[in-house]
């Protein structure tokens, strides 16, 4: 349910609770700032000596005040509970707890008070809360004006990016310091920020996404309502299980999980600030992101050439333009141009700038074209430093021209040796990005480009939970489920080893029970041809039961594994990739949060790396894609239903042109994934 935050963002009055009038305090920064709203709020000061404060007349008790919407609280740790108590029975509908150091059980005693009382809290440890729009000043800090709304669970780099922004003409709408988010929550604030008629972007700097599929749901709905969302996750580069046991466990990683998270909500994922601010600046061209093919335009045979090697470091495409495009090129350029992609102007910008412009606006109405970067010398003759500064006039023309054709199309970034020049800066103002670095341009049409996914499914009711979980019953309820398994039986003795035999088909796959990984310390024996060498291997493996299976064919297939965990924060996750015993060796993968439909399935398994291997080629037929999507799929559906499993997977999967199987099963509980851990 969505909460009030009217009061956080635009109160009628402002008390500030242990303001101070010495300089070095936080009490005397946050009365410093929330003074200068003074004409829109009421503000009233709070300091147990009374006296003064920046010439106003402090309240010595909280006792004092009068009727309050919003308290900033920078009173010492001791004395928080008492603070939040006296405020409350003031009226406060939303509280700012710049305070630190409560304990857990405090804090969420705090918490409890806060909403019994039908308040909201930002915080404890934080840094505060503007709306630059309402004039509430409520912060450390001030922050320049503008439409983004920052989010950040890091003052400092809040701090950072609001100068980047400021060089990149942007500003700050709204600032929320998130703090330890005992009560209000990052998943709260994008949907009230998102609503806010004044921010037309949300930035989110974040290190705990605690709920994390309701930091889905809300970056969906601000995404769909036409607010971008640019997030940038700190600390997400550790495993998020690291006593796994399974290659699922290893594989699925935190940064990997959060990255499913923002392209299962369309939100744009970056790793530096610098990046986050080159973003958000993109954005304003409102571009609407089609796929990774891009046109270089230059002129300049250099400058196309590194475009293009960067842009394929970042996994985008450069290819040969189509006959038709290339015809349409050709009309605005001259001969000793060419067309192919990178489209080099070769002179022809000095001759004619307008060149650039007309040449742009075919690449727009291009149907093989995605998007452009523009790079090189364009800007050179607005510049002032070019002896052929006469052209400048008709540069910035055309400049003007190419931002009329960019905005709202297909994603547009623009490198510019001159990026200061005249024609840039009218690129920049009408929201085509210009940048210094050809590299830094390539990054953010990256993120520009990135496949959106379909959203997020909602989890279906809880199963029954499982019982034992072994190996053969963990095929058992695979199989109920939907995955198809080559024929086994379980035996112990050597006596029902014939009689499983007897079954199934020769070659036969023996399989050692209760190791961890049956492949290791040759616990899997495949290809035995006869029964003689069936009970030779048994007699060569030390377990305790045993499964015999019918030997798959693997010269026509592709092994794949497909395995799934619970993170505690998304819920089921759930991964493809290139399967076998060199799983973690290749890291071929790809993840998303579960459930998946048997579509989203196909589109996680055409994002391998090694995706080319599920077709036609070298003369063995395309492999049964669809087959392999509906395991993948049963599976998610399966961990989706079923929050006791820590950790599953079926490694290998063999897709081949008739279908799918799976050849091994895993399932962990999590009561056994805990007593892993702790060994």
């Amino acid at each position: 349910m969505d909460r009030d935050l009217s009061a956080l963002f635009d109160p009628a009055s402002i008390a500030v609770v242990g303001a101070s009038a010495d300089p070095a305090k936080w009490g005397n920064a946050i009365a410093v700032q929330a003074l200068r709203g003074a004409d829109r709020h009421r503000v009233q000061l709070v300091n147990r000596r009374g006296g003064e404060v920046l010439g106003r007349p402090c309240l010595r008790s909280v006792a004092e005040l009068d009727r309050v919407d919003l308290a900033v609280l920078t009173v010492p740790e001791a004395g928080l509970e008492e603070a939040v108590d006296g405020v409350l029975t003031r009226g406060a509908k939303a509280l700012v707890a710049i305070t630190a150091g409560l304990a857990p059980d405090r804090e969420a005693a705090l918490v409890a008070r806060v909403r019994a009382a039908g308040a909201v809290l930002v915080g404890p440890n934080c840094l505060g809360v503007v709306d630059n729009h309402t004039g509430t000043y409520a912060a450390y800090n001030s922050f320049r004006p503008g439409g983004v709304a920052v989010l950040s669970q890091s003052g400092n780099l809040a701090i950072e990016l609001d100068r980047l922004l400021a060089a990149r003409g942007l500003g700050i709408s709204r600032f929320v310091s998130l703090g330890n988010q005992a009560d209000v929550g990052l998943v709260d604030l994008i949907a009230a920020c998102a609503a806010d008629l004044h921010t037309e972007a949300v930035a989110v700097y974040v290190e705990d996404v605690r709920d994390g599929r309701g930091f889905v749901s809300a970056v969906t709905a601000a995404v769909d309502g036409g607010t971008p969302v640019v997030v940038l996750v700190g600390g997400a580069s550790s495993a998020g299980a690291r006593g796994a046991q399974s290659h699922t466990g290893s594989l699925t990683s935190d940064a990997a999980v959060v990255a499913a998270a923002c392209r299962a909500a369309g939100a744009h994922q970056v790793r530096t600030p610098r990046a986050l601010a080159d973003v958000l600046a993109a954005l304003r061209q409102r571009a609407v992101p089609r796929g990774p093919r891009v046109a270089v335009l230059t002129d300049g045979g250099g400058h196309g050439v590194i475009a293009a090697d960067v842009l394929a470091t970042h996994g985008l495409e450069v290819p040969a333009l189509s006959p038709a495009t290339q015809t349409s090129l050709a009309e605005h350029v001259w001969a000793q141009s060419s067309v192919a992609n990178p489209v080099d102007l070769a002179g022809y910008g000095e001759v004619d700038p307008d060149s650039y412009a007309r040449t742009f606006a075919a690449l727009q109405d291009a149907a093989d074209v995605d998007a452009v970067l523009v790079t090189g010398y364009f800007g050179g003759y607005s510049s002032g430093e070019d002896g052929l500064a006469g052209l400048g006039p008709a540069e910035t023309a055309a400049a003007k021209q190419i931002a009329a054709d960019a905005v709202g199309r297909k994603p547009v970034a623009v490198q510019s040796i001159f990026p200061q020049s005249e024609a840039c800066r009218v690129l920049t103002e009408a929201g085509v990005p210009v940048f210094a670095a050809v590299e830094d341009a390539a990054a953010t049409l990256a993120v520009l480009t990135s496949p959106r996914a379909r959203g997020l499914a909602p989890l279906p009711p809880a199963a029954a939970p499982l019982g034992p979980t072994g190996y053969s019953a963990a095929r058992a309820v695979f199989a109920a489920a939907g995955v198809p398994f080559v024929a086994a039986r379980e035996v112990r003795t050597a006596a029902e080893l014939e009689a499983a035999a007897a079954d199934l088909p020769a070659p036969y796959v023996l399989k050692a029970l209760g190791r961890l990984h049956k492949s290791d310390g040759g616990g899997v024996v495949v290809g035995l041809p006869d029964l003689p060498a069936l009970l030779d291997a048994h007699a060569r493996l030390d377990a305790s039961a045993y499964s015999v299976e019918e030997m798959a064919g693997l010269a026509s297939g592709v092994e794949l594994i497909v395995g799934a965990r619970w993170d505690p924060r998304f819920g089921p996750v759930v991964l493809v990739g290139t399967g076998g015993t060199a799983t973690e060796v290749l890291g071929d993968v790809v993840v998303a949060l579960g459930p998946v439909d048997e579509a989203q399935a196909q589109d996680l398994l055409r994002g391998l790396r090694t995706a080319a291997l599920l077709d036609e080629h070298r003369g063995r037929a395309a492999l049964d894609v669809p087959a392999a999507a509906r395991v993948v799929s049963a599976v998610s559906r399966f961990a989706a239903a079923h929050p006791e499993v820590a950790e599953l997977e079926l490694n290998p999967v063999l897709v081949t042109p008739t279908g799918a199987v799976a050849l091994d099963a895993r399932i962990v509980t999590q009561q056994e994934g805990q007593q892993w851990t702790s060994h």
